[in-house]
C-alpha cells in the first residue's frame, strides 16, 4: 500500500481537565497527538465551571499541533485524513446565543452541585420523588445530570432567560457545543448531539431515543433550546471554514465513557471501568433495557449508526478518582506530580489502618448522597504520607468495587446480562491506569483479574472507530475484535487473601458511612 493512500482518522478527546487530539492509521496506531490542559473555576464551595470559548481555543490549538506532529513523522495526513471522530466529558452543560455564537454563561461541570436545591424541589413537587423520570430516562434525579444545571441556568441568569424569551437561546452538552461551532457557529452550524450524551440529559426517553415531551413539559424546558439527536457513527457535517482541516466530515460522536466501551470492544456482558478525573464503571446490557435496584444507573451504550441496534448499559459514576491524586498534588503538596504517588505509596505494604473517602462534592453510584462530605480516618501518630498516598489509591479501588458488586447483583437479578460461562475480567483505561499498584490494588480488592489494553487512551480510540465505521475505514467486526488486543494487553490478578479482602472492605464501607450529613459543617 503506498502512502499516498493510507487512511487516517482523527479523534477529538473534550475531557474534564485537558482536550487533546489524536491521529489514527487503519491499524489503529497513534500517529501524532496533542493535548492541553485548561482552567478550572470554582467561583463558590461545590461549584466548577469551565470557559467555553477556551475549550473550543483548546480544541484549535490541538488540532494544529497533532497534524504539524504527524507531518513531521512523516505521516501525509492531509491527504489521508478521511473524517474525525468527537469524544466528550457528559453533562456539562452550555447555553449560548445563536446570533453572536458567545456562551450566555459558563459551562457548568457535571460534578458541580449547585443545583441540589433544585433537585430537592423536584423531589419533594413530582410524585415519582427522586426517581420520577427513571422509567423514561434511566436515571434519578440529580445535580450530576444536565437538566437541573438546565433549570439552574433558566432561573437563575437573567442573560440566559432573556435569550431564551426572544428565541435566541440553544442548548447543549461539550459535543453539542463543539459540532456547532466546528460545523459554521453562527454561520449555519448544526445544533446536534448524540445518543450517548442526550442519555445523560435526563431528558431523553431510552426507549424512543429522542427527547421525552412529558419530561421536557413538566420541567418547563422550551423544546427549541434541545439539539437534535442522532446515532453515534454517521457523517453528522463537515469542518467548517476558518478552522484546522475544513472540508473533513465529523462522522463519530459519543460521551466519554461510551467511547471507551468502544474503544474497549465491550459487547453484551462485558463491563470496563474507565480511570480519569472520576471513574466510570459500566457493563453493556444489550439491547435490553435494565432497570437497576442497587443504585446504578440505567444508559446507553452505544448506536453505531442510524439503523444499527441501540445497545443499552449500567453505569456506575465515581465523581472523584484522579481528581483526589490532583488534590494531593495542587492543594496539599505532598507530591509534586501524579506520577508520583505510585513510589511513595509502594513505600509502605499497607495504609496501616488510614481510610480515605474523597467525597468533595458528595458520592454517586451505588449511594447517591450529596450531602457527604471527604474524611480521612484511622490516623494516628504512626501516619506518614505513604500511609495517605496508599489510602487515596485504595479509594479509587474501593469506590470501583461498591459499583461493581451493585453490577453483579443487578445482572444476576435480569436473566444473565453477565456471561457467567467466563472468568469475569474488568477492562481498564484512563490515564491512572499506567499506575501498576493501582491496578494490583483493584485486582486484590475485587478478587478477579484487571485488563490493561497496551493503548490506555481508549475513549479517543472509540470516537475513532466510530467515525471510520461511518466512513468505511473500519467495518464492526474489526472494531470489535479481540483477540489482537487481547495479546499486548497486561493482566493483573489478585494475591490478596478472602479474608483479608473481607476485613478491609468492612472497614471501608465504616469509613463511608462517617461521609453522611456534613454538608452544612460549619465554615
Amino acid at each position: 500500500m503506498s502512502e499516498n493512500s493510507i487512511s487516517f482518522i482523527g479523534s477529538i478527546d473534550q475531557g474534564t481537565t485537558s482536550t487533546r487530539f489524536i491521529i489514527y492509521d487503519q491499524s489503529s496506531k497513534n500517529v501524532g497527538s496533542h493535548h492541553v490542559e485548561f482552567t478550572q473555576f470554582y467561583p463558590v464551595a461545590g461549584w466548577v465551571e469551565h470557559d467555553p470559548m477556551e475549550i473550543l481555543e483548546s480544541v484549535r490549538i490541538c488540532i494544529v499541533k497533532a497534524v504539524e506532529k504527524a507531518t513531521a513523522e512523516g505521516y501525509n495526513v492531509d491527504g489521508g485524513l478521511k473524517a474525525i471522530g468527537i469524544t466528550n466529558q457528559r453533562e456539562t452543560t452550555v447555553v449560548w446565543s445563536k446570533s453572536t455564537g458567545l456562551p450566555l454563561y459558563n459551562a457548568i461541570v457535571w460534578m458541580d452541585v449547585r443545583t441540589s436545591s433544585i433537585c430537592r424541589r423536584l423531589e419533594n413537587d413530582l410524585p415519582g420523588g427522586r426517581n420520577h423520570f427513571a422509567p423514561s430516562c434511566g436515571l434519578p434525579i440529580s445535580t450530576y445530570f444536565s437538566a437541573t444545571k438546565l433549570l439552574w441556568l433558566l432561573e437563575n441568569v437573567e442573560a440566559v432567560k432573556e435569550a431564551v424569551d426572544r428565541g435566541d437561546a440553544l442548548f447543549g452538552t461539550i459535543d453539542t457545543w463543539l459540532i456547532w461551532n466546528l460545523t459554521g457557529g453562527v454561520k449555519g452550524g448544526l445544533h446536534v448531539t448524540d445518543v450517548s450524551n442526550a442519555s445523560r440529559t435526563m431528558l431523553m426517553n431510552l426507549k424512543s431515543l429522542e427527547w421525552d415531551e412529558e419530561t421536557l413539559k413538566s420541567l418547563a424546558i422550551p423544546a427549541e433550546l434541545m439539539p437534535k439527536i442522532v446515532s453515534n457513527s454517521e457523517i453528522i457535517g463537515s469542518i467548517g471554514a476558518g478552522w484546522p482541516i475544513p472540508g473533513i466530515p465529523i462522522a463519530g460522536c459519543l460521551g466519554d465513557q461510551h467511547a471507551a466501551m468502544v474503544g474497549q470492544a465491550c459487547r453484551r456482558g462485558e463491563a470496563k471501568s474507565t480511570y480519569g478525573t472520576g471513574a466510570f464503571i459500566l457493563l453493556n446490557t444489550g439491547e435490553q433495557i435494565v432497570q437497576s435496584n442497587h443504585g446504578l444507573l440505567t444508559t446507553m451504550a452505544f448506536k453505531l449508526g442510524p439503523s444499527a441496534p441501540a445497545n443499552y448499559a449500567l453505569e456506575g459514576s465515581i465523581a472523584i478518582a484522579g481528581a483526589a491524586v490532583q488534590w494531593l498534588r495542587d492543594s496539599l503538596g505532598i507530591i509534586k506530580s501524579s506520577s508520583e504517588i505510585e513510589e511513595l505509596a509502594s513505600q509502605v505494604d499497607s495504609t496501616g489502618g488510614v481510610y480515605f473517602v474523597p467525597a468533595f462534592n458528595g458520592l454517586f453510584a451505588p449511594w447517591w448522597r450529596d450531602d457527604a462530605r471527604g474524611v480521612c480516618i484511622g490516623i494516628t501518630r504512626f501516619t506518614n504520607k505513604s500511609h495517605i498516598c496508599r489510602a487515596v489509591l485504595e479509594s479509587m479501588c474501593f469506590q470501583a468495587k461498591d459499583v461493581l458488586d451493585s453490577m453483579h447483583k443487578d445482572a444476576m437479578e435480569n436473566g444473565g446480562v453477565e456471561n457467567t460461562k467466563e472468568e469475569f475480567l474488568l477492562r481498564v483505561d484512563g490515564g491512572a491506569t499506567v499506575n501498576n499498584l493501582l491496578m494490583q490494588i483493584q485486582a486484590d480488592l475485587l478478587g478477579s483479574p484487571v485488563v490493561r489494553p497496551a493503548d490506555i487512551e481508549t475513549t479517543a480510540l472509540g470516537a475513532a472507530y466510530a467515525a471510520g465505521l461511518a466512513v468505511g475505514v473500519w467495518t464492526e467486526d474489526q472494531i470489535f475484535a479481540t483477540e489482537e488486543k487481547a495479546k499486548t494487553a497486561r493482566i493483573f490478578r489478585p494475591t490478596l487473601d478472602d479474608d483479608s479482602r473481607k476485613k478491609k472492605v468492612d472497614s471501608w464501607c465504616k469509613a463511608v458511612t462517617r461521609t453522611f450529613d456534613l454538608a452544612d459543617l460549619a465554615l
